[in-house]
């Protein structure tokens, strides 16, 4: 996988928790108990997808630009899509992506709920 950075920047978020989906063999990643990204493992632990969220229309539109990202594999194909680990897109996209997921997850929380999970401030990561 190229994204060796993935799981520390994804720990750095505010309120991200992780967990492994045995059944599924996902390591999966939380806000606020709901997931927002999944690295999805084959039966040798190597990764074969990375999911997450995106609005419908970026997601729509990121699909056509890159071969690499196509609709959520074992997913809403509407809302998720999954990234090839050793696919062809940037870093920086990537980032992109991992960072709407989380928002886009987040905003579906009450904003007393968004407060508790980020902590007092209210600032997102």
């Amino acid at each position: 996988m190229r994204y060796l950075w993935m799981d520390e920047y994804l720990m750095s978020k505010k309120g991200v928790t992780k967990d492994l989906q045995p059944v599924w063999n996902w390591i999966r990643y939380h806000v606020g108990g709901k997931m927002f990204a999944a690295i999805c493992l084959d039966d040798r632990n190597e990764p074969y997808y990375i999911n997450l969220k995106l609005e419908p229309l970026e997601g729509d539109f990121l699909r056509k630009q890159y071969e690499d990202i196509i609709p959520g594999y074992y997913s809403n194909k509407k809302h998720w899509n999954s990234v090839k680990p050793d696919g062809k897109v940037p870093d920086a996209l990537m980032k992109h992506m991992l960072d709407e997921s989380y928002q886009l997850v987040l905003a579906g929380f009450s904003k007393k709920r968004q407060k508790e999970i980020l902590g007092n401030g209210g600032e997102q990561a």
